[in-house]
C-alpha cells in the first residue's frame, strides 16, 4: 500500500476477505503517526515513510497507490520503472496529459496499471449493461442521470482547483461509457462553485454527452444539496431501468408501477471494500494470462478523457469533441 489515508481502509478490508489471493506486507506513508495507525490497524509488517526505501526493500509484486491524485505520477513513475505492478485509485490523475504520461512509461517498461473504478459493480452500471443487452428494454435512447447530496471534504482535496466531478463525476462518466459501449462524440459543461462548501473548485455541474452511437447522457451533480439523491434513468425503445445504489427496477409502458425489481448482489455501499478486491483481481488475473484487464490505464484515458473535457468545456465555454477510439481532440 502507497499511502495510508482514509481511503486506504476500504482496500485493507477488501483485502481481509481474500487472504488466500492478496498478501499486504508493506505500506509506505510520510505521515509516520497515520502509517503507523493504519499499519496496526491491519497488521502490516513492513512500514516505509519514503518511497524509495519502500520499493527497494518490501519485494511487493503490486503497489496499491491510494496517494492523493494530485502528486501520482511522482509516486506511480518510480513503481513503473522498478517494475511493479500497480492498482490505482481512482481518478487515475487530475489530467490527461498525466495519464497519457503515465500509461505511455507504463507500456514501455511493460507494467501493468489497472484503475479502481469500483463503481462499475457497487454501483449497478455493470447489472444496467447486462440488462441492455439481453434487450431487456429495447434499443437504449436516452440516459438521465443526477448525483446530489452534501459533502465537505477536508485537507488537500479542498484546495483543487477540480473538485466535484474528479472526486464523483469520475465514477459516473466511466459508468456511462461502460454502459453503453460506445466512445464519446462530444461534451458541454457548466460548473459552479457554491459558498455552501468550503473548497476552491467546483461544487456542482451540469454536463451533457452524446456518445458515437447517438445516446445522449444528461448528468447533474451537487456536492453541496440538502436533499440528496443518486439516480440512473436508462430510456429505452421498449422500457426504461432506473437504478439507485440497491437496487434496479424495470418500468414498461403503460404500467405505473415496476414490473420487475432486482437487487444486485454487488450492489451499495457496504460492497465498497469487495468491488475494489474485485479491480485488484481483474489486475492479478491479467498478469496471471497475460491479457489486457478491463480496468486497465489504457481504457481508463477514455473515462480521464471525460474528466478533462468537462473542466476544458466549462473553462472555455465551448463544446469539446473526442476522436473514434474516444480521446478527447485538442483545440
Amino acid at each position: 500500500m502507497v499511502g495510508a489515508g482514509n481511503v486506504t481502509n476500504m482496500h485493507l478490508e477488501g483485502f481481509k476477505n481474500h487472504e488466500e489471493q492478496v498478501e499486504v506486507t508493506a505500506i509506505c506513508d510520510p505521515n509516520s503517526e497515520v502509517l503507523q495507525l493504519r499499519a496496526d490497524m491491519y497488521h502490516i509488517p513492513q512500514r516505509y515513510t519514503e518511497l524509495q526505501a519502500f520499493i527497494k526493500e518490501s519485494n511487493i509484486d503490486i503497489a496499491v497507490v491510494c496517494t492523493p491524485s494530485v502528486i501520482r505520477k511522482d509516486v506511480i513513475l518510480p513503481l513503473i520503472k522498478a517494475g511493479i505492478a500497480v492498482f490505482c485509485e481512482k481518478p487515475f490523475t487530475e489530467t490527461l496529459g498525466e495519464a497519457i504520461e503515465i500509461t505511455e512509461e507504463a507500456r514501455k517498461h511493460q507494467v501493468p496499471i489497472s484503475i479502481n473504478q469500483n463503481f462499475r459493480t457497487h454501483y449497478p452500471f455493470d447489472f444496467a449493461k447486462t440488462k441492455i443487452q439481453e434487450n431487456v428494454i429495447g434499443s437504449v435512447s436516452s440516459v438521465k442521470f443526477h448525483d446530489f447530496h452534501h459533502r465537505q471534504d477536508q485537507g488537500w482535496r479542498t484546495q483543487c482547483e477540480r473538485n466535484s466531478l474528479s472526486v464523483m463525476g469520475i465514477h459516473w462518466l466511466d459508468g456511462f461509457r461502460l454502459i453503453l459501449g460506445s466512445p464519446a462524440k462530444r461534451l458541454v459543461c457548466q460548473t459552479y462553485s457554491s459558498p455552501a462548501i468550503n473548497c476552491a473548485g467546483d461544487t456542482d455541474a451540469s454536463v451533457q454527452i452524446t456518445f458515437q452511437n447517438g445516446v445522449t447522457v444528461s448528468y447533474s451533480q451537487s456536492l453541496s444539496s440538502a436533499f440528496s439523491r443518486t439516480e440512473l434513468i436508462v430510456v429505452g425503445e421498449t422500457g426504461t431501468l432506473v437504478a439507485g445504489y440497491n437496487e434496479v427496477a424495470l418500468y414498461k409502458k403503460g404500467i405505473k408501477e415496476p414490473v420487475e425489481v432486482w437487487q444486485p448482489e454487488t450492489g451499495g455501499q457496504a460492497k465498497k471494500p469487495e468491488s475494489a478486491f474485485e479491480g485488484i483481481r481483474q489486475l492479478i488475473y491479467s498478469i496471471e494470462n497475460n491479457v489486457s484487464a478491463s480496468n486497465c490505464s489504457e481504457d481508463n484515458l477514455k473515462t480521464i478523457s471525460l474528466l478533462e473535457a468537462c473542466y476544458h468545456s466549462a473553462k472555455e465555454q465551448r463544446i469539446v469533441y473526442f476522436d473514434a477510439e474516444g480521446l478527447m481532440k485538442e483545440g
